[in-house]
């Protein structure tokens, strides 16, 4: 009898730790990224930290080419770029997140 209740106790430690694990699996916390970049329709306010060879490859890595100067601003870089024929206003924010008009 003292075996079985051990036995039932173990499993119910076991199954909450996997709904504990599975829960954070689905959580979403915007400071960890997975690299790539993403296209927003607002750019995110904070202090940049990336450095302009960054930001170009960034820019680089979604595509966009003939990318002009880029200039920091307010915690954006800015410049201008080509994309799919088109040449676009673009921003780069401290997430590394692209915003394109």
């Amino acid at each position: 009898m003292q075996r079985f209740i051990i036995t039932v106790a173990a499993a119910g430690l076991l199954a909450t730790g996997v709904n504990a694990q599975s829960a954070q699996n689905g959580s979403h916390n915007p400071v960890v990224k997975d690299g790539s970049p993403k296209t927003i329709a607002a750019p995110a306010k904070g202090a940049n930290s990336f450095t302009e060879n960054q930001a170009r490859g960034r820019f680089a890595k979604a595509g966009y080419s003939s990318l002009s100067k880029l200039t920091k601003a307010n915690g954006l870089w800015q410049g201008t770029a080509m994309k799919g024929g088109k040449q676009l206003s673009v921003m780069l924010d401290y997430k590394g997140n692209i915003t394109a008009h």
